[in-house]
């Protein structure tokens, strides 16, 4: 059961090695597909948001199917929709259709979130954290080799669109790897999530408290990334005085230590560390990074504060859901889409509102609205820890 339970999860685990590409892919081959649909930048940036759109949209019909229909239809699903992006993009004549082509990787994306944190929550009971953790461990992982693939054809003066030819293969044969593997049933009641046999609830969750504040982690826990991932290295230029080629540096502070993060909880997850004590703790952490950040302006210490900017804010969306899928266990993919939903939306959100405060009050502002972030990330899951002692007595 062990070894087909590590097949499962190793297709699922590949989609997730991908999609890292996926996510960076339009963003790092921005000269080319600027030149193909006679854009620019801007319009590059509009088919990104796309993607976030289509997630949007279809996040909550996703959670319902995984539910009705279960994991393995999202998931295989999910792989040849990612297919048809990858090969469309270069294909695309017009800016139109590769709008439409974005769409359908949000669509994609939601199926495979859908299916996938469900199916690991079930198919690893007793270790469902350190399992959905080691999603963004394979997302990271992807994103930071596909700049080599790039490099590499450039080099060679080889098509750019082999960089999204070589995943959408890769995807299409997946398919038929997860076609031949048994998904775990539905509706098994887990034990506590954690990492130990451990008694069930006290009492009944309730959603409009612990989903609510789970929800709202979700919002926040992306919120962090996203606006650190986008303008950490303008914040570096204008506040330290940092050159475009020692801030960029900044981002790969923060991979490193976004990687550092994932690996170490999927080792503490599986034995030593609640779930709902890591949704407390990184944002606290967060919190004091922020405000050295916002007060020191010295390069080694914005190089520090990126990597544990980095550190803090990887990992605590799939803990989020592998608390939600644990409380609401009958209903895991509904409440996977709703979390994810809160998530999509922060990802839509949050680059609109930060690109305003620019422009209204420089890139500093933007960090303090970080740290507001940050306290209200920090009061959700000061609650939920709260509330789940109370669910399970001294467990937490």
């Amino acid at each position: 059961m062990q070894t087909t339970s590590i097949k499962t999860a190793s297709g699922m685990y590949i989609n997730y090695f991908f999609l890292g590409m996926v996510n960076i892919i339009l963003a790092s081959n921005m000269s080319s597909l600027t030149k193909q649909w006679n854009t620019d930048p801007t319009g590059i940036s509009y088919v990104i948001a796309a993607i976030g759109f289509g997630k949007l949209l279809t996040y909550g019909i996703s959670g319902v199917l995984s539910d009705k229909i279960g994991r393995k239809p999202l998931v295989v699903a999910s792989a040849g929709i990612m297919a048809v992006f990858l090969v469309g993009i270069p294909l695309s004549p017009s800016y139109e259709l590769a709008f439409v082509f974005a769409l359908l990787a949000g669509v994609a994306n939601s199926a495979m979130d859908a299916g996938t944190y469900p199916a690991l929550t079930e198919l690893f009971p007793s270790a469902s954290g350190s399992a959905n953790v080691l999603v963004k461990a394979f997302m990271s992982v992807g994103a930071a080799l596909l700049p080599l693939l790039i490099t590499f054809l450039a080099d060679h003066s080889m098509f750019y669109g082999f960089a999204f030819y070589l995943p959408a293969a890769v995807y299409l044969l997946n398919i038929i790897y997860l076609s031949t593997l048994s998904f775990p049933k539905k509706y098994k009641k887990p034990t506590n999530s954690g990492q130990q046999e451990s008694p069930v609830f006290l009492s009944e969750p309730v959603f409009q408290k612990e989903g609510t504040a789970l929800i709202i982690i979700g919002f926040t826990s992306t919120a962090l990334f996203t606006v650190s991932q986008i303008w950490l290295p303008s914040y570096a230029q204008k506040a330290a005085g940092l050159a475009e080629s020692a801030s960029v540096q900044l981002l790969s502070y923060y991979s490193i230590g976004s990687l550092a993060s994932v690996l170490l909880l999927a080792v503490l997850l599986n034995r030593w560390v609640k779930p709902v004590f890591i949704t407390l703790l990184y944002p606290i952490i967060t919190l004091c990074t922020l405000a050295v950040m916002l007060t020191v302006h010295i390069p080694v210490v914005l190089d520090i504060t990126a990597f544990f900017l980095g550190f803090s804010t990887a990992g605590v969306f799939q803990i989020t859901i592998t608390l939600m899928t644990e409380l609401f266990w009958k209903r895991k993919g509904t409440v996977t889409g709703i979390v994810a939903t809160a998530s999509s939306l922060a990802s839509i959100l949050l680059p609109i509102a930060t690109g305003l405060i620019a422009k209204a009050g420089g890139i500093a502002h933007i960090f303090i609205f970080d740290f507001g972030i940050a306290v209200i990330g920090t009061a959700a899951a000061a609650f939920l820890y709260y509330r789940y002692k109370k669910l399970t007595g001294a467990q937490a």
